[in-house]
């Protein structure tokens, strides 16, 4: 248990956020939330980021605006259309360049600031999309990018990021999900959701979140306006 000490967890509002700022908290963390309004296609999965932080008793929940749409370079950022006919190979268009480094970067400069030393955050190899910044390689290699670029760093307070679903299917993340008692509504994981706020559930995310709770047999909660 590291109860009382403070951690800073990524809360994007979907299902895997939830879930590792989840396990921050049964670890015995103070929570301090951060999402990152980065201009993306739509704003509910920010709606369900206060939802998630306000869910998980976050001490302070920041949402911190940083415009990737001027850069673009993705469906999630500029007019590319999502693509909607399953998850295929290769890193997909939904790829936001350098997104995980930026918004690890951000969380680092609040928890030295804090006086944190553990970053959560949602990522997985194992179900996902591809993306190059949710493998083990990545987190390893921030860790010691943060012991290098900070003064609690180099004066010997490294930081640590936590990753707890790494190594977990979309499965297992549903299930620890459930054990932990948490509302999964609450969430959101669609990247084009409809015009009456229904996930699409053609996506690369709806279709691994219906996944998860299939393979996990979970009642899922999730409207989709057509069945992944």
């Amino acid at each position: 248990m590291h109860t009382q000490e403070l951690a800073v967890a990524l809360v994007s509002g979907g299902l895997d956020s939830m879930v590792s700022a989840a396990l921050a908290r049964e670890g015995g963390y103070r929570l301090l939330a951060l999402s990152i309004d980065y201009n993306q296609r739509h704003r509910i999965e920010l709606a369900a980021a206060a939802r998630v932080a306000g869910a998980l008793g976050a001490e302070r929940h920041v949402v911190l605006s940083l415009d990737l749409s001027r850069f673009g370079g993705s469906a999630l950022t500029d007019a590319t259309p999502v693509p909607k006919d399953g998850v295929g190979e290769g890193i997909p268009v939904t790829y936001v360049p350098a997104r995980n480094t930026i918004f690890l970067s951000l969380a680092l400069g609040w928890a030295e600031a804090a006086g944190a030393r553990d970053l959560f955050i949602g990522v997985n190899a194992l179900d996902y999309s591809g993306y190059p910044d949710c493998r083990p390689e990545f987190v390893r290699a921030f860790e010691s990018l943060a012991e290098l670029a900070t003064k609690a760093g180099v004066e010997g307070a490294p930081f640590k990021v936590r990753a707890p679903l790494q190594h977990m299917t979309k499965a297992d993340i549903v299930r620890e999900g459930a054990r932990l008692g948490l509302d999964m509504g609450l969430s959101w994981s669609c990247y084009d959701p409809t015009a009456d706020e229904l996930h699409c559930g053609l996506c690369d995310s709806c279709r691994l979140r219906a996944k998860g709770f299939g393979e996990a047999s979970v009642p899922d909660p999730t409207r989709y306006a057509a069945r992944p």
